[in-house]
């Protein structure tokens, strides 16, 4: 390992977030460390498959989206209500903008006419994040892979450098960008956050099935390159949480995203609920004959902005999952856009510090103001009462009930007098949950959506 006053910044974690703040900050000369405890970046990552377009990696990789390795372009969104072995669905398919054009092969031609702020992509985050890595090396990163970064070094209050484990156990720097996922020890350590609680963590659980692309193209209603995300609410066996299907070239991701407090109550082992959602319709229909090739568990941050934590201290800021950006509105799941972002933002101040020889804490506190000012915080902002509401155990057990057997009794012809659609409300919330918990929910979800 390179001496210890050979780098101006250490990066811990060569996620999304790392990544980009190691590459942000090489942009801006800088030498730059990157480390991570994977055999390689992303072989740790397990991931459900699809990413919200975002526009900062361009801002450092010229037609990033044209050479990055994405799978497939999501232009088809379903979320699906499931009740017993009844479901009922919303189905978003973006506009004729929002379609891909001029593809070539396996990848997209530069200038390809689509608006990919319809869209999302779907890929595999070991060849996603190798990628990436590989570019930020190319641009003067040193990335050294299987790396387990065990503390920070701190001197005079300061953040100086981190403790590794190895013959070299200690490496120096002037400056630390902590991107070491939702626990992160290192923000811990430094007194950024006392822990996280299981309301805060949700356990994201994934098989991955093999199907040749003109099954999936078939089954799924797409062409070319086009790919669909499927999210599914009260699969859960009375967890609070969703499902998902995402699309890939030739595979599916098949999973659940489930909150860990709920999941301990309930004591239902994660393999035991995954195995249940994939056997339900309409699931399993989509699955029929797929081979199972792959299977993982990781941990995400769910508390929104109140997971938040302070995102700096002297010789030191925090992004990505480490500082709690993602966030479920219950139509969309966001992360890894937030966790490029912040890494870029971090890179700007970071280099900003360096340059003026000035990394403490109160030099750095513009990163904060500067995610404050980006959609990454105020997103989290803005769907804070979203994620308090999505916290109330009937959206998983009872509603989806009740939306089932009204469906049911909507499309039910038995040859006697239809019923007035309030009549049949009633008959399917009958039993299951009272008038008054209705509106106070509705008022409460109204609140918490559109207010």
């Amino acid at each position: 390992m390179a001496a210890p006053s050979s780098f101006d910044a250490i990066v811990v974690g060569a996620g999304p977030a790392g990544t980009t703040a190691a590459l942000g900050l090489a942009q801006k000369g800088a030498k730059v460390l990157l480390l991570e405890r994977g055999e390689y970046p992303g072989a740790k990552n397990m991931f459900g498959g699809m990413l919200a377009y975002c526009p900062t990696p361009e801002r450092l990789i010229p037609n990033f989206w044209e050479n990055a390795p994405w799978e497939r372009a999501v232009t088809k969104r379903v979320l699906s209500v499931v009740g017993g072995e009844s479901s009922t669905s919303l189905v978003f398919h973006a506009s004729s903008e929002g379609r891909l054009q001029g593809e070539v092969g396996a990848t997209v031609v530069a200038g390809a006419s689509f608006d990919k702020t319809l869209i999302g992509f779907t890929l595999f985050r070991p060849l996603f994040d190798c990628w990436y890595a590989e570019q930020a090396v190319a641009q003067g990163v040193t990335l050294l892979s299987g790396c387990r970064v065990e503390g920070l070094v701190q001197k005079a209050g300061a953040v100086c450098g981190v403790r590794v484990a190895g013959e070299h156990d200690v490496v120096e720097a002037p400056l630390v960008i902590a991107c070491d996922g939702v626990l992160s020890f290192l923000a811990r350590e430094a007194g950024l956050h006392a822990g996280r609680e299981p309301h805060q963590v949700a356990l994201g659980v994934r098989a991955l099935y093999l199907l040749s692309e003109d099954e999936i193209n078939e089954r799924f209603g797409l062409k070319g390159r086009e790919g669909a995300s499927y999210e599914f609410l009260g699969c859960t066996r009375g967890i609070r949480g969703g499902g998902f299907l995402y699309t890939q070239t030739d595979t599916v991701a098949a999973g659940l995203v489930v909150h860990l407090d709920s999941l301990k109550e309930k004591q239902i082992p994660p393999y035991e609920l995954l195995e249940h959602f994939v056997a339900q319709p309409p699931v399993s229909l989509l699955l029929r004959g797929a081979q199972l090739v792959e299977y993982s568990a990781h941990l995400l941050p769910e508390a929104g902005l109140r997971m938040v934590p302070k995102l700096y201290a002297n010789g030191l800021l925090v992004a990505g999952d480490a500082a709690g950006l993602c966030y479920t509105n219950g139509l969309t799941q966001e992360g890894m856009n937030l966790a490029m972002t912040s890494g870029w933002l971090a890179a700007e101040v970071a280099a900003e510090a360096l340059a003026a020889g000035n990394v403490s804490a109160a030099y750095l506190a513009r990163y904060e103001q500067e995610l404050k000012n980006s959609f990454v915080l105020r997103d989290l902002k803005t769907f804070r009462r979203a994620i308090d509401f999505l916290h109330r155990d009937q959206l998983f057990t009872v509603y989806p009930q009740v939306v089932a057997r009204l469906m049911e009794d909507v499309f039910r012809s038995d040859g006697h007098p239809k019923r007035r659609i309030a009549a049949l409300l009633r008959q399917a919330m009958k039993g299951r949950v009272s008038l008054r918990q209705v509106v106070r929910d509705a008022l409460e979800g109204g609140r918490a959506f559109l207010c």
